[in-house]
């Protein structure tokens, strides 16, 4: 997909986000694990996280988020006719999410599934989503990232439980004036370090068993230094590529929204691209790392914040497990006014 490939253009017309009430503050994972303030904040730059309910499903999450996207597109449900939903914590294996959100929005028969990329998993289903939409097909498409990610975090496991927080970030993807909407993208994928961030348990590999619940497999396995060095080499490399493909320059893009892992990646990112660092909007020190609601959550308080301009160059670019990326350069719409009242 290129900057002036496209007949029809496709944009954001909405978004939203929903996260838990809870916070889990990093005062309390002090008195769980051998951890400290200092430490998780010198390290990864959070503070606190949103951890959900017992009852609380993806589905539920996914749901006020799409219901806010839909209140800032001015549309309603009847209005989409696409759903995908990024996620690694479905409610469960199937039915998919998506078809379960479906249902929630009172709808009945239109597309509806869900995609597997880790923390890349929204940058994932927004170039899919559009790739639907220039096809003819659809005209307007619903795309919600969502993780219960306390659901699978091992709060034995200091090196990890740190991290990850609960959320979810959606999009309404419509028809944009010319010039405007998505202008470049780029998708990509290096399974062959598949094994330094995963979930061993509960698939074909490893179906659940006593012993795999015995030796924690249901929870995430991470080699941290792999993934850093992975997260600082890709979101560099990959913004550049697409920023070029949008027949940009760095200095052109006024806002990059990335997956909000580690505020370290983030910093390096931001030098390495030669971004000034207040161009990159950062909110990881209050939701710690929520997967594939994190790029979309935040580009949700970034739209009701104000400081995006019509017109704006952003850029949404992540990494994940896979080992996955994603990179997308849009020019910001502004023509429906965004509102959460």
């Amino acid at each position: 997909m290129g900057v002036n490939d496209l007949k029809r253009h496709f944009g954001v017309l909405g978004t939203g986000s929903a996260a838990p009430e809870r916070i889990l503050t990093n005062a309390e994972l002090e008195t769980m694990v051998d951890t400290s303030d200092e430490w998780i904040v010198s390290r990864t730059g959070i503070r606190e996280r949103r951890i959900a309910d017992e009852g609380t499903t993806s589905s539920m999450l996914a749901y006020e988020a799409a219901l806010q996207a839909l209140r800032s597109a001015n549309m309603d449900p009847q209005d989409l006719d696409l759903i995908i939903c990024a996620t690694v914590t479905p409610d469960m294996a199937f039915p998919a999410t998506a078809c379960l959100l479906q249902d929630l929005l009172g709808l009945r028969t239109i597309p509806a599934f869900d995609l597997s990329a880790g923390c890349s998993g929204f940058g994932y289903a927004l170039s899919v989503a559009e790739s639907m939409l220039v096809g003819g097909s659809y005209k307007n498409a619903l795309v919600v990232g969502v993780d219960v990610l306390s659901r699978i975090t091992d709060y034995e496991d200091r090196s990890t439980c740190v991290l990850f927080g609960d959320g979810a970030g959606a999009a309404i993807l419509g028809e944009v004036p010319e010039g405007y909407g998505f202008l470049a993208s780029e998708l990509g994928a290096e399974g062959s370090s598949g094994s330094v961030l995963q979930l061993p348990g509960g698939g074909s590999r490893m179906p659940a068993s006593a012993r795999s619940v015995q030796e924690r497999q249901h929870y995430i396995k991470m080699q941290g230094s792999e993934v850093f060095k992975f997260a600082v080499r890709i979101l560099d490399e990959s913004a550049r590529r697409v920023i070029a493909k949008a027949g940009l320059n760095p200095e052109d893009i006024h806002w990059v929204v990335p997956h909000q892992a580690n505020v370290r990646i983030i910093r390096s990112a931001a030098t390495r691209l030669a971004i000034p660092e207040e161009r990159f909007f950062v909110n990881v020190e209050r939701y710690g790392n929520t997967s594939a609601a994190s790029i979309g959550l935040a580009l949700d308080e970034l739209a009701r914040s104000g400081d995006v301009q019509d017109g704006d160059y952003v850029v949404l670019v992540g990494f994940g497990a896979g080992l996955t990326w994603s990179a997308l350069v849009m020019k910001w719409w502004a023509g429906n006014e965004v509102c959460h009242d």
